[in-house]
């Protein structure tokens, strides 16, 4: 799901459940790594929705959220931030990240 100033509150502020949210850009080769993997975990976990803001489209949530290096991943739970980190990983490393937030 693309994330945008416009629709930012209402998808993910607003939501009931867990939220991943990649931050990323065009020019950032680790971004385009983690692409795929941000991709496979969207369709592999039924209790998550994941959605991506591109920093460079999107500069205000960028600041609003402090993001100095990409990819940064912020974790939300009924709107609330619970986990943030940056860079690329593995599948694994990133889906166990995300899962300890599954209730």
């Amino acid at each position: 799901m693309e994330l945008s100033t416009a629709n930012f509150d209402e998808k993910v502020l607003q939501a009931k459940g867990l939220v991943v949210v990649d931050f990323w850009a065009v020019w950032c080769g680790p971004c385009k790594m983690m692409s795929p993997i941000v991709d496979e975990l969207a369709g592999e976990l039924d209790n998550i929705t994941v959605g991506k803001v591109n920093v460079d489209e999107n500069p205000d949530l960028a600041r609003q959220f402090n993001i100095l290096s990409i990819p940064t991943f912020i974790i939300f739970k009924a709107g609330q931030v619970v986990e943030q980190f940056s860079g690329s990983m593995s599948k694994e490393m990133l889906k166990e990240k995300i899962t300890k937030h599954i209730d």
